[in-house]
């Protein structure tokens, strides 16, 4: 049995992000003590964001590129900017704002100021051995659960894969949960995003491997995530605050789970073919039928209430390489895949099994 830990102290409610000054003074009270704000580079220009921000001239300001998924050497790198533009003052506070990738990208970066070695020494269960630097996430996209889940995930491209950081130390100490900031997310990706809870939670309550706390954290974020996507205006405002609250408990959920067939395909996605995650996740449910028939006709229903097309044909014209990598990029998932489909995964998921998966996407 391994230990598990959410997130212990949380706001939430429109405008909560003018709380921010608050929780950073009381984690860096000091004259010297630095705090690195890692932003998702979308908020760079923001009006509504950027003045709110309680960042003092001794702080480290750090935007995100997340045009494309973390990477390791991504991480690697930004662990040496922010502690060189501290100049030596002791980093006491990560503040991450933004969607899943900067939210992973800052669990990571804090993982790695207390803990020696690269990003991919920690790829797995249980490494990161040290506490992590004090952290508060602010989530600007709901459906991840990055804010709350026990991992941050990121694409090795040495070894081709895609794996998390998977411990206690790296859940977030604090949450801002402030469903203002995602008025502005583009109608698209708000579902793809959206979706992610709701497939997790769906392969989580699928799985073999059962714990009784996340499944009732999963039932309640479905509920929350069926009020949403079946409803006739998925961003209003009441149904934005549904899906920040569906996020943070399927995010809460996973860390006491498993998830199921879809991430692993997803992962694939990923690695070959750069595809976004929450993106890469709808493409691959749009083709599990065979595992998961009542959730991907329930899925296929809230494509079309929302009016969202899939894009189609990712994998028509692969070539013999692109599927071998596509093949070994997802079966190495084996918590996941044997959650799902028990310790004989391989032989119900032969290469030419996975090949037909992937040309059905």
């Amino acid at each position: 049995m391994r230990p598990t830990k959410t997130v212990g102290t949380y706001l939430f409610g429109r405008g909560c992000l003018d709380n921010l000054k608050e929780r950073v003074t009381l984690h860096a009270p000091g004259e010297d003590d630095c705090v690195v704000y890692f932003i998702d580079h979308f908020w760079r220009a923001n009006e509504k964001m950027m003045p709110r921000l309680p960042a003092r001239n001794k702080d480290v300001i750090q935007f995100v590129d997340t045009t494309h998924e973390p990477k390791t050497d991504q991480v690697d790198d930004l662990k040496i900017e922010v502690v060189t533009a501290s100049e030596g003052r002791p980093i006491k506070l990560i503040v991450g704002i933004g969607g899943g990738a900067t939210l992973d990208i800052a669990k990571a970066v804090a993982n790695l100021l207390t803990n020696e070695g690269k990003a991919a020494d920690y790829q797995g269960w249980d490494l990161v051995k040290n506490p992590a630097v004090k952290k508060i996430g602010i989530p600007t996209l709901s459906g991840t659960g990055a804010e709350a889940s026990a991992t941050c995930v990121m694409l090795n491209r040495a070894k081709n894969l895609k794996l998390g950081m998977n411990s206690i130390h790296t859940v977030y100490d604090e949450l801002l949960l402030d469903p203002d900031l995602t008025a502005s997310v583009p109608r698209e990706q708000y579902f793809y995003t959206g979706m992610d809870t709701y497939i997790h939670c769906i392969e989580s309550l699928a799985g073999s491997y059962r714990h009784a706390i996340a499944d009732s954290y999963s039932r309640q974020s479905l509920e929350l995530a069926r009020q949403v996507f079946l409803s006739d205006d998925m961003q209003s405002d009441q149904a934005r605050e549904a899906m920040m609250i569906a996020s943070y408990l399927g995010g809460s959920a996973i860390g006491n789970s498993f998830v199921g067939v879809v991430h692993p395909f997803s992962a694939g996605l990923s690695v070959v073919f750069g595809t976004h995650h929450c993106l890469a996740n709808c493409l691959v449910m749009n083709a599990m039928q065979e595992f998961y028939p009542e959730e991907t006709k329930e899925f296929h229903e809230m494509l079309k209430k929302q009016k969202i097309r899939l894009p189609v044909g990712i994998c028509s014209n692969v070539t013999d390489e692109e599927m071998e990598k596509l093949y070994a990029s997802t079966i190495i998932h084996e918590k996941p895949l044997r959650n799902a489909l028990g310790d004989n995964f391989k032989d119900i998921l032969t290469p030419a099994k996975v090949a037909q998966i992937f040309r059905r996407m």
